[in-house]
C-alpha cells in the first residue's frame, strides 16, 4: 500500500470512528464547512462538477453555476456525514430520516414473486434509503461496490454497508451477474448505482442532449430473469428528511434483438434519471467524468486528471 493510500484509509477510518460520536448539530455544521472550502478551492472535483451541471442546466449564468457547485458540495457532504453516522443511527432515527413515494410499487412487485431490479443515480444518500429498505420494510437485497484503492477502503465499505442489511459484492469480475441473476430468481432486490458505466462498455444514451454510458446490467439483469426493472430517484430539501420516489417498471420491448432491447430500456432509465437530476441537481453528486465528450482530454470542460473521482 502506498503512502497516499495509507493516508486516504486513515481519513475514512477517522470519519467513521470520530463523526458517527459527534451531535448531530455539530455534524451537520462540520459537513458544510468542509464543503465550503472544498469549493473555495476549486480543485478538479469541484470543476468537474460544475462542468456536469453545466449540461443539466444549460441555460444557467456563471454566477449561477457557482451556487449550484457549492450547494452540491454541501449535499454531498450532507451524504458522507449521514453515511459516516448510519451505523449508530437506530431504526427509529433511519426511518424518520427517509420519505419515499410510490413506496407500494416496489412492494407489489416484490409480493408478484419475480424479483425487482431498483436502478438508481447518485442522487442524495442511497445508502440511507438502502438503510430504510432493510430497516422499515425489513426486505433485504444485494448490491454492487467498486473496488477502491486501497484495497483496506472497499473493505471498509462493504463491512460498513454489510452493517446495514445489504448483501455487497464486488464489481470487478464475472460472478457478480450470475449472483445477482439467481436473487432475482428467488424473488429478492437488488438495488445498483447505475448513471455511470464503470467498465468502459456500458450502453451509449442519450443524457441531458449528448452521448454517455450507463451500465448494461440492470436492462440485461430484467431480461434474463424477467425481474422488474424500476428507477428510483432521490433528493434533499430544507429539512433533515431526505425525499424519494419509487418509478413504475420499465417495460422489456416486445421486438428486437437483445442489443437492441437493452438500448431502449437503458435509455428509459436514463431519461427518468435527467428528470429526477434536472429537479434536484445540486444533489446529484457527479464529481466524474461521465459524458464522451468528456473522455477527450481536448474537448474537456472540467481539467486534466482524475482528482475528486472518488468512493461513490
Amino acid at each position: 500500500m502506498s503512502a497516499q493510500e495509507r493516508l486516504t484509509d486513515a481519513l475514512y477510518g477517522l470519519g467513521w470512528g470520530t463523526v458517527k460520536q459527534l451531535p448531530e448539530p455539530v455534524a451537520v455544521r462540520l459537513g458544510r464547512t468542509i464543503a465550503d472550502i472544498a469549493w473555495k478551492q476549486r480543485g478538479t472535483g469541484v470543476r468537474r462538477l460544475e462542468s456536469n451541471y453545466a449540461r443539466v442546466v444549460p441555460e444557467a449564468s456563471p454566477e449561477r453555476l457557482a451556487e449550484l457547485s457549492r450547494a452540491g458540495m454541501r449535499s454531498y457532504l450532507r451524504y458522507w456525514m449521514e453515511s459516516f453516522r448510519l451505523p449508530a443511527w437506530s431504526a427509529e432515527r433511519i426511518r424518520a430520516g427517509f420519505d419515499p413515494k410510490d413506496v407500494d410499487i416496489l412492494t407489489d412487485g416484490l409480493a408478484a414473486g419475480k424479483g425487482v431490479v431498483l436502478a438508481l443515480p447518485h442522487l442524495a444518500n442511497w445508502d440511507l434509503a438502502g438503510a430504510w429498505v432493510t430497516t422499515q420494510l425489513r426486505i433485504p437485497f444485494t448490491t454492487v461496490a467498486e473496488r477502491l484503492k486501497p484495497e483496506t477502503l472497499y473493505d471498509r465499505f462493504v463491512a460498513y454497508r454489510e452493517s446495514l442489511g445489504m448483501e455487497v459484492l464486488p464489481h470487478s469480475g464475472g460472478s457478480a451477474f450470475g449472483t445477482l441473476a439467481r436473487r432475482l430468481r428467488d424473488g429478492g432486490l437488488v438495488c445498483l448505482v447505475a448513471d455511470r458505466d464503470l467498465s468502459a462498455s456500458g450502453t451509449e444514451v442519450t443524457f441531458f442532449g449528448e452521448r454517455a454510458r450507463m451500465p448494461a446490467g440492470p436492462a440485461l439483469l430484467a431480461q434474463h430473469t424477467g425481474a422488474l426493472l424500476m428507477p428510483a430517484t432521490l433528493w434533499y430539501d430544507d429539512s433533515p428528511v431526505m425525499r424519494g420516489r419509487v418509478h413504475p417498471p420499465i417495460e422489456v420491448p416486445r421486438t428486437g434483438t437483445r442489443a437492441e432491447k437493452t438500448s431502449a430500456m437503458t435509455q428509459a432509465l436514463a431519461d427518468v434519471f435527467a428528470s429526477g437530476i434536472a429537479d434536484h441537481p445540486e444533489d446529484w453528486h457527479m464529481l466524474q467524468r461521465l459524458w464522451l465528450a468528456d473522455l477527450d482530454p481536448a474537448k474537456d470542460p472540467g481539467g486534466p486528471g482524475r482528482a475528486g473521482e472518488g468512493a461513490r
